[in-house]
């Protein structure tokens, strides 16, 4: 079967020719329709990811598919059932071989291309949010906000009743942040940013997954017992943390990193997707897909994220129906 893997982390990943296998007990094995790419996605290539994963090993994070087999022990699946899946590794191929407990059945009316890259931008934007105690009428701040993961934090934060202001660079970009249901939109090179950020009375909230200026910006217009959550760092620079400004201004900047979860709280990550699966069921949540590629040119999907060309999500199909 074919499957888009990075060899070694001094070596760009490419499209080989792989074995396929059979479950094993506690997994599924899973036709991939669709899987949906991430930054993370570039740093598991380099084995600079959190999680690290011996090479070669195949990229893509999340995807989804249709169940195919179930290996010993697996309960609460049929075969035939549509699945999203929290793989970590594996999802740039034709077909994948996954624990159940990692598997999601999908509403009726969620398309394949949607499910594939709706997990981690979805679930990370719900839950950070949870951890950051965001309340109704409190401001939210979303840098990035017209990336995969910032566009959902626009929609999840409003749907949460905060009052949105959303960063992103260009007029396009900010207008699909608009869309998205920002109050505010601002451009995130702004010379007057931080100006115009203390005019709205400051923030109480800052999702960051970007980090570098923005991160500095953000932090001088966060009111007093303000929460920073940083996401990622998609400018690849990371900010220095003055520790006696978060004194001063009674702040708390929370590391976030979803995937890790899995690890420590998987129930939070069950409760959260659950309540999303829910959301998107009954149309309140409405994902963003940019771009739609066949596996052959997931490098140009790869491209798109690492030039911050992309708005929303980066979809590749893995089974020919792009």
């Amino acid at each position: 079967m074919k499957a888009f893997v990075a060899k070694s982390p001094e070596t760009p990943p490419s499209l080989i020719e792989i074995d396929s296998s059979e479950p094993v007990e506690g997994e599924v094995s899973v036709v991939i329709a669709a899987c949906g790419l991430n930054f993370a996605d570039l740093l598991l290539g380099k084995g600079q990811y959190q999680e690290k994963r011996p090479h070669p090993v195949t990229l893509g994070m999340e995807l989804a598919g249709t169940i195919t087999a179930l290996g010993a022990g697996v309960e609460g699946f049929e075969i035939g059932e549509k699945v999203a899946v929290f793989a970590g590794a594996g999802g740039l191929a034709e077909q994948g071989w996954f624990p159940a407990e990692r598997c999601v059945k999908l509403p009726s009316n969620m398309p394949m291309d949607v499910a594939a890259g709706f997990q981690v931008a979805y679930g990370s934007s719900h839950l950070a949010l949870l951890e950051a105690r965001l309340q109704p009428g409190e401001t939210l701040l979303v840098l990035g906000a017209a990336g995969g993961v910032g566009l959902t934090a626009v929609e999840i934060g409003k749907l949460m009743g905060a009052r949105v202001i959303a960063c992103a660079r260009g007029v396009a970009k900010g207008e699909i942040a608009r869309k998205a249901g920002a109050d505010y939109v601002f451009e995130s090179e702004d010379p007057d940013l931080k100006s115009k950020l203390k005019d709205l009375g400051g923030v109480d909230v800052v999702f960051d997954p970007v980090g570098g200026p923005g991160f500095r910006t953000a932090l001088s217009a966060t009111r007093p017992r303000g929460r920073i959550l940083l996401i990622g760092f998609a400018s690849g620079d990371l900010p220095d943390i003055p520790a006696n400004h978060l004194l001063v201004k009674n702040v708390s900047v929370l590391g976030f990193w979803w995937g890790g979860f899995v690890g420590f709280a998987p129930e939070a990550l069950t409760s959260s997707l659950t309540q999303l699966l829910r959301w998107y069921a009954q149309g309140k949540l409405n994902p963003h897909i940019s771009t739609v590629l066949p596996l052959e040119r997931a490098s140009e999907g790869l491209d798109l994220i690492r030039s911050r060309k992309a708005t929303g999500k980066v979809v590749i199909c893995c089974d020919g129906s792009d």
